[in-house]
Formats: structure tokens, C-alpha cells, sequence
């Protein structure tokens, strides 16, 4: 049986490093623009002959250019290094994007959006617990199922492997249901919100609450819509925030029962989960929202947060590979698809529902 493989911090000469990124890294920039340009070429010849073509987002076209590569020819052991990467301009794209953001505007998320967020996090935990104990899954595997499908997919089961002492083949079979899934509802998830109708408020909200990777659940709220995208980051960040408590509360579970080690300094722990990109964020959005900036600066930083969205959604592709999840066994992907599909149907519900009544 093939695993997904973790990855492990290695003692590497920053210039060897730095060479060993540039061909992925490369690759994820010729995929991204790729999809820019075909979404740009559509465009102009549909102008150009009269025709109603769909306006199918470059985010879409650079995820598909990836997802090609990686199931047919395989991305090469040469590009893995730096396709690895797009995490972290996931995560520089979020930093950036928060100078669109005015404090009013993350103020706007809302009481309401945060009880749905406190709601999703429990009906996730509690869903995913007894769906695995009714398949007869490992228990520590049920328990990265849950991390994984109530904050951020595939970062927080990674985060929950060391602190409950998980085995490997319990967070490779984690993360492969929790990718194809959130590859799933990239495609599933949009069709949806056109067919209700969804403002793009609520869509992104949508978006944020029911898909786990941030990656995922931020292309998604792009396919959308520019508005929708920003508060499908909100929501998202939101739920990432909590990554800390939850994990600490299944280490502390775990240790109870002595199959964990004791976690003796709380605050630490706490700290050494938190994603500090999310105070990146806040921060330049209070830098923002103080007027610091001029509205061509703005526009740049701006910029600067689609060009790494760019680079995050063809890794999105690559790093998705139906041929390896297919051998993490059939099991733990039922779980996780049931799951999802009812948080997906819940959350939907309940933003409806808090559209329709408080109008979010």
C-alpha cells in the first residue's frame, strides 16, 4: 500500500534549497498564467464572433492544467520541491488580501456568521466521530478525520498527527479523503450557489464554513466571485483560528487515556499552532483601515494577492493525485464523503436560513 507522504523538516543550505524550489515554483506560475490566458482567450473570442461563452475563471483552468499533469504524466520528483510550496503563497495571498479588507468589513462577518462557524465546528467533530465509529475505523483516525473536516482540512491534521501521536497510515489515509473531497466541492459547490441564487456574502460564507483545505475553500469562493472569495477567507480564517483549542483538547484527550504524551506548558502549545498568518492579515487590515495606504498601494498589494492565488491554485492541481488516494483504501473516503456531504447540506441550511432572516 502506497501513503501519502508527511512532510518532515529537513536541515538543508539555504542556496541548495533555494535552487531545489525554483523549477516548482516556476511551474506553478507557467500553470497559473496558463489558466489566465485561456481564460482571457475564451473571452476574446467569444467578443470577437458574438458568442455567449461560459466565463469559466482562470482559477478553475489553472486547477484543471494541474490536475491533468498530476493524474496522467505525474509531476516529476525535479518540480516537487518547489510545487510543495503553494502553502506558503496560500498563505502570503491571505496576508495580502487583507488590505482589501477594512476592519468594518471583518467586523461584518457578523455575531450570526460566528455562531455558524461555532456550529460547524461542533456538528463536524460530532458527525465525523460516529460515522467512524459506526464504519469500525482506528480511533486515531477518526479523530484526524474530525480535526480535519472542522478547521483546515489537511494543515490541521497534520498539527493533530504529533500532538495525539497518530500513526502515519492513520494521517495518509486522513488527508487522502480530505483532498478528494475538497477537490469534490470545487466544482460541485458553485453550480449550487448559481442554482439557489446565493448572494456572494452567503456564498462565500457557504464556502468557508463547508470546505476543510483553505486552498479549496478559497478557489471556490473565487469561482464565485471576487466579494464571495474575501469572505470565504474570512469565514475560513475564522475557522482556523480555533486550530489551536481543538488540537490541544484532543492531545489532552489522548494523554488521558495514556496514548499521548501530556502537554505541561498550555499557552505554548496553543501559540505553536496558531497559523500567525492570520495576524499578518489583521494587522495590514488595520494598517488599511487607518488610511496608511494610498489607493494605488491598495491596488498593488492587491495584485499581489492574486498573483500568489495564481501560484495556489495550480498547486491545488498538482497535488492532487486520484491514483494514490485510491490506494489509501475505500473506508475512510465513505466516512469522509457522508460526512461532508452533510456539513455541506447543513451548513448550506443554516445560511440560508441566516440570509433569509437577518440578511448576512
Amino acid at each position: 500500500m502506497a501513503d501519502i507522504a508527511l512532510p518532515r523538516p529537513q536541515r538543508i543550505a539555504f542556496p541548495r534549497r533555494a535552487l531545489e524550489l525554483i523549477p516548482g515554483i516556476a511551474l506553478l506560475a507557467v500553470i497559473g498564467y496558463a489558466g489566465k490566458v485561456i481564460e482571457q482567450s475564451v473571452s476574446a473570442y467569444g467578443k470577437a464572433h458574438a458568442l455567449h461563452l461560459p466565463n469559466i475563471e482562470y482559477v478553475l483552468w489553472a486547477i484543471l492544467i494541474g490536475l491533468v499533469i498530476a493524474n496522467t504524466v505525474g509531476v516529476p520528483r525535479l518540480f516537487k520541491p518547489g510545487v510543495a510550496t503553494y502553502e506558503f503563497w496560500l498563505k502570503a495571498g491571505i496576508v495580502f488580501l487583507g488590505v482589501r479588507f477594512l476592519i468594518g468589513d471583518v467586523l461584518r462577518l457578523g455575531g450570526v456568521s460566528l455562531a455558524l462557524v461555532a456550529v460547524e465546528l461542533s456538528v463536524s467533530i460530532a458527525l465525523m466521530t460516529v460515522l467512524g465509529r459506526w464504519f469500525g475505523l482506528k480511533p486515531k483516525l477518526i479523530s484526524l478525520l474530525a480535526i480535519g473536516s472542522s478547521i483546515c482540512g489537511v494543515s490541521a491534521i497534520i498539527a493533530a498527527k504529533g500532538a495525539i501521536e497518530a500513526d502515519d497510515e492513520d494521517a495518509s489515509y486522513a488527508i487522502a479523503a480530505i483532498l478528494a473531497l475538497g477537490a469534490i466541492a470545487l466544482f460541485f459547490f458553485p453550480l449550487i450557489g448559481h442554482a439557489l441564487g446565493m448572494s456572494d456574502h452567503a456564498f462565500g460564507l457557504w464556502a468557508g464554513l463547508g470546505v476543510d483545505n483553505t486552498a479549496e475553500a478559497t478557489a471556490t469562493g473565487a469561482l464565485y466571485s471576487d466579494t464571495a472569495a474575501k469572505y470565504a477567507v474570512l469565514a475560513k480564517t475564522t475557522r482556523n483560528a480555533t486550530i489551536g483549542f481543538v488540537v490541544l483538547g484532543y492531545a489532552i484527550y489522548w494523554a488521558s487515556r495514556g496514548r499521548a504524551q501530556t502537554i505541561e506548558n498550555k499557552a505554548h502549545f496553543l501559540w505553536q499552532k496558531f497559523p500567525k498568518f492570520i495576524l499578518g492579515f489583521l494587522f495590514l487590515s488595520l494598517v488599511a483601515s487607518l488610511g496608511v495606504f494610498t489607493k494605488e498601494q491598495v491596488a498593488s498589494l492587491a495584485n499581489l494577492s492574486r498573483w500568489a492565488f495564481l501560484l495556489t491554485f495550480a498547486g491545488v492541481g498538482l497535488m492532487t493525485d486520484f491514483r494514490e488516494m485510491r490506494k489509501q483504501g475505500v473506508r475512510p473516503f465513505i466516512v469522509g464523503a457522508v460526512g461532508e456531504v452533510a456539513i455541506a447540506a447543513l451548513t448550506l441550511g443554516l445560511v440560508v436560513a441566516a440570509d433569509a432572516v437577518f440578511t448576512i
